[in-house]
């Protein structure tokens, strides 16, 4: 499946639609996917999530209307803000000024969009059907559509560690082998609601306490993705470590499918896998599950 292909026609479809009434389901349904995958491989392919990237989109074209004169109002409402204050307001959190400063300081300056280019390096996965298994841990309800998915599992990472719940869930769980695994479990109710779900594969949940969740994850053939090794042992954060993280997920969706013979398959889901080689080291990696179905050929 070439997804820089669908991000494309998904793009156009907005620039033709901007005036619209846009949501996450209809953009998702011109598509073709569901909801919850679309507003998902866009917010990797993009770095940004769906409606974050229409409302960004909105102000730049907006910025133009500036210049050229037009009120602030009109373009308010032109642009799918119910209010001058409403828009003014997003305005300032975008660009840092009201729109009426914005054109003091910015006279004779026109914005130009940046474009995110993926680095260019080649990964090849290794293919793996993995048998059904169930993890338990903790997680967070969160929202893949509106924004504050990223941030919201960043958060719950730095709880993660800040609470030592590592820890106690080893001592809790006492599971075969060491490694947590981070899910994102989709719902049903495609809005883009999820669950981000940080765990341990365990052979069953007699452990488990009222605080954790659960979840059967199901059989299925992955593509299994290692990261690109850095060196963690000076950065207490993992900053480098996350980035690069960040960058495998762009390169998986926007390069690695459009040339394999693979499609994701949605039926499934795919998480990050984390061991004894994400912990402070000169060559610290992690892995990345993609549960793929190979693409039907014609015969």
């Amino acid at each position: 499946m070439n997804y820089s292909k669908v991000i494309s026609q998904c793009i156009e479809f907005i620039e033709d639609n901007i005036k619209s009434d846009l949501t996450p389901e209809l953009i998702a349904n011109e598509c073709g996917y569901s909801t919850f995958h679309f507003c998902r491989m866009f917010n990797i392919h993009q770095g940004i999530s769906l409606m974050e990237y229409v409302k960004k989109r909105r102000l730049s074209l907006a910025v133009t209307k500036l210049f050229e004169g037009d009120r602030i109002i009109d373009i308010a409402l032109e642009y799918g803000f119910d209010t001058h204050n409403g828009f003014s307001k997003a305005f300032k959190k975008e660009y840092g000024f009201s729109p009426t400063q914005y054109i003091k300081r910015m006279e004779g300056y026109f914005l130009k969009e940046s474009l995110y280019k993926i680095g260019g390096y080649i990964m090849n996965p290794i293919i793996v059907k993995k048998p059904a298994f169930k993890v338990a841990g903790y997680g967070i309800k969160t929202n893949i559509s509106n924004g504050n998915y990223t941030k919201d599992v960043a958060s719950f990472w730095s709880n993660y560690n800040g609470e030592n719940l590592e820890s106690k869930m080893y001592k809790l769980l006492e599971p075969p082998k060491h490694g947590e695994v981070g899910l994102c479990i989709p719902s049903n109710d495609e809005n883009g609601d999820t669950i981000y779900l940080l765990g341990l594969i365990v052979d069953d949940f007699e452990g488990v306490t009222d605080d954790m969740m659960i979840v059967n994850v199901p059989e299925a053939t992955y593509a299994v993705f290692t990261t690109l090794p850095v060196d963690t042992t000076n950065d207490l954060e993992q900053k480098e470590f996350a980035n690069t993280i960040k960058e495998t997920w762009k390169y998986i969706f926007e390069e690695w499918f459009k040339d394999s013979k693979y499609i994701y398959d949605e039926s499934k889901m795919d998480f990050e896998f984390y061991d004894e080689r994400c912990h402070s080291r000169k060559d610290t990696v992690m892995e990345i599950y993609i549960p793929v179905l190979e693409k039907e050929t014609d015969k």
